[in-house]
């Protein structure tokens, strides 16, 4: 049961904080889940080295879940190299925001529920990355979407947050729509759900059709593309992206939670876990490719507007996102993994790092409200120079490493696919590196722009803020180059074993290892380019970002804008949906079947009352010419019969 320990000990520390935070107190809850994660921690990284270096792959059966005729699901735990790398980063870094947590929420008055909402969202994280079928992969996929909603949403007296959190949900039930037509597809065509059966029998249905809304499509093209719409909604890829930075308004360790290492991820880590199906659909892959490489784009041009220091680093996740994708589109699945572990820890590290700015800045989140601070937060500063070297590929930090293999492997594809996303990903990291030293430049350097108040009570963060951002730093600085030879190395056939597969003609990281060197060395001059132009423009130059402002106003409100999907969509689908709701509300629901059903025959029933009730006047001779016109009435009837 070690093996399962960090699986489940997360919903142990979840249970106790959520249930019984009123008896344990505050103190008790922060002890409970954290010390549940540091075990979690512990035992993921025994995981790791037992399973990914040691090569002890196994599944571990939990209890049989699902038995209805053919339908079989067990509830299992899988252990292989793609699973248990995920498994210790997850625990890893959820362990280092919990620890960050018990200082950065200090002053919350719901400490208890903010913790079990950290720890129930890393179980079904957890869940997702060692799940053996579909429907536990489901499971996990829906747990960590409703965890989301109740963190982002955990400031819920803000209407902002709330707004924040239902965005969340529905863009991502969007998506999750085409994941559960996708698994069902699965079952239909393969009468099973479960992995190992399901990739056995993929390569006798390559070629094959079935009927999808009355065309005959291919199989395994089409499964693949409604597995990845659900890929596209959890790790905000373009069209499904609108809820990302849309969920800053949540406590920064949740954005540190969500954007960094886990929930985004999630779509990456099930299309490298179906690459037996992927690698068998090539229109997919090139679909994946060109999706991916689109939002890495336009998500680095929207990034470098922003202001919100959050929003930037934001927009930065879900550029990076897209990178991995477009390394799984062109088949580079382990280079694709090893950004995912590269950038867990560097990603992680600034969110945590501008919350630390943030609690410094008195809860002040636009940069150009800061400024002239990196004296008076010495620790925070360097901690974020380490982040953003990471993040814009500057060798010897993490990013150089696996940023590089991935256009390697695009360059190496040798497809008109692989050419667009070796071009706009080299773009992309141009302006990454612009935005990060942006964001680096207006928060600590220059004029402060804060009030008198705020600066008067900038301080360093307590050291059990800053303690897990020294375990990031390491982990920015060292993962590139331990892992590099591991994950997409002279040992990764070794490593991978059989969680990852390729085709021969798809081995783009063998190929990627044989590029010309100008292709080597283009990421790290886009990345030194774009430092530089930061330089230029916020330290050397301030007055030029105005000045540029003012020349290209309509490019740089499209992007501000962030492409105006929010008002498109809003247009398109939120009016029209608030439109037709209103009037079956009112119309169909209020006028014919409330008023044809209940409020009808109340307002009847009501209105005869009234009527029968104007009858009882209280005078006599009423009363008497009453009986009077009965009698006639009566003595008429009587003198009818009697005449038939």
């Amino acid at each position: 049961m070690l093996h399962a320990a960090p699986v489940f000990l997360p919903l142990l520390g979840a249970i106790v904080a959520g249930l019984f935070g009123r008896f344990i107190g505050d103190r008790g809850a922060q002890l409970v889940t954290c010390g549940a994660m540091v075990l979690a921690a512990l035992t993921g990284a025994f995981v790791f080295v037992d399973v990914a270096l040691m090569g002890h792959a196994r599944t571990i059966e939990i209890a049989a879940w699902i038995v209805s005729g053919s339908f079989d699901v067990t509830w299992s735990v899988r252990l292989d190299t793609l699973s248990a790398s995920m498994i210790g980063m997850v625990t890893l870094v959820s362990c280092m925001i919990h620890i960050y947590s018990c200082g950065y929420m200090a002053h919350d008055n719901s400490i208890p529920r903010f913790m079990a909402y950290l720890s129930l969202f890393t179980f079904f994280m957890l869940m997702l990355v060692s799940a053996d079928n579909f429907v536990q992969l489901f499971f996990g996929w829906e747990g960590v979407g409703l965890a989301s909603y109740l963190l982002i949403g955990f400031w819920y007296q803000r209407p902002s947050a709330n707004a924040a959190a239902i965005k969340a949900f529905v863009v991502n039930r969007v998506g999750d729509f085409g994941f559960a037509l996708g698994v069902f597809g699965v079952f239909m065509i393969y009468d099973s759900v479960g992995f190992d059966a399901v990739f056995a029998a993929t390569p006798g249905k390559v070629g094959t059709t079935f009927n999808f809304l009355g065309w005959q499509v291919d199989t395994l093209t089409t499964i693949c593309l409604l597995l990845f719409v659900g890929a596209m909604g959890k790790s905000a890829q373009l069209g499904l992206h609108t809820w990302l930075p849309d969920a800053m308004e949540g406590p920064t360790p949740v954005s540190a939670l969500i954007h960094a290492a886990t929930m985004v991820t999630a779509g990456v880590f099930m299309v490298c876990r179906l690459s037996p199906m992927f690698e068998y659909a090539p229109t997919a892959l090139a679909v994946v490719t060109v999706v991916g490489a689109s939002t890495a784009f336009f998500a680095a041009t929207v990034g470098l507007t922003q202001f919100d220091i959050k929003r930037v680093i934001a927009y930065s996740t879900c550029s990076q996102l897209g990178y991995m994708f477009f390394a799984a589109g062109v088949s580079a699945y382990s280079a694709a993994m090893f950004h995912l572990i590269t950038h867990a820890f560097f990603k992680a590290l600034l969110f945590l790092g501008a919350g630390s700015v943030i609690h410094a800045m008195s809860d002040e989140q636009d940069m150009r409200k800061m400024g002239g601070i990196w004296k008076l937060i010495p620790v925070t500063y360097a901690l974020m120079w380490i982040g953003n070297l990471a993040l814009a590929g500057v060798p010897p930090f993490a990013g150089f490493f696996s940023k590089d293999i991935i256009l390697e492997a695009a360059y190496a594809a040798h497809s008109g696919v692989g050419v667009y996303a070796f071009t706009l990903g080299t773009a992309a990291a141009l302006m990454t590196a612009f935005y990060s030293w942006r964001l680096l430049f207006l928060t600590f350097h220059g004029e402060p722009r804060a009030d008198h108040h705020t600066m008067e009570h900038v301080h360093e963060s307590p050291q059990i803020m800053l303690a897990p951002l020294y375990v990031l730093a390491a982990g920015a600085i060292v993962s590139g180059f331990l892992l590099y030879g591991l994950f997409v190395g002279d040992g990764r056939a070794a490593f991978w074993g059989t969680s990852l597969f390729v085709l021969p003609d798809h081995d783009t990281v063998e190929h990627a290892h044989h590029v010309p060197l100008w292709v080597k060395l283009l990421p790290t001059l886009a990345g030194l380019t774009g430092i530089a132009g930061a330089y230029m423009f916020y330290v050397s130059n301030p007055e030029m970002p105005g000045r540029m402002i003012e020349a290209f106003r309509p490019i740089h409100q499209f992007l501000f804008n962030k492409w105006y999907f929010d008002e498109l969509y809003e247009r398109l689908f939120v009016r029209p949906a608030f439109w037709i709701g209103r009037s079956l509300w009112k119309g169909g629901d209020g006028a014919i079947i409330d008023g044809l059903g209940p409020d009808g025959i109340a307002a009847t029933t009501i209105n005869l009352a009234k009527r029968a009730g104007r009858l009882q006047t209280g005078y006599v001779y009423h009363y008497a010419f009453a009986m009077l016109i009965g009698v006639v009435i009566l003595a008429s009837f009587y003198l009818y019969q009697m005449g038939r």
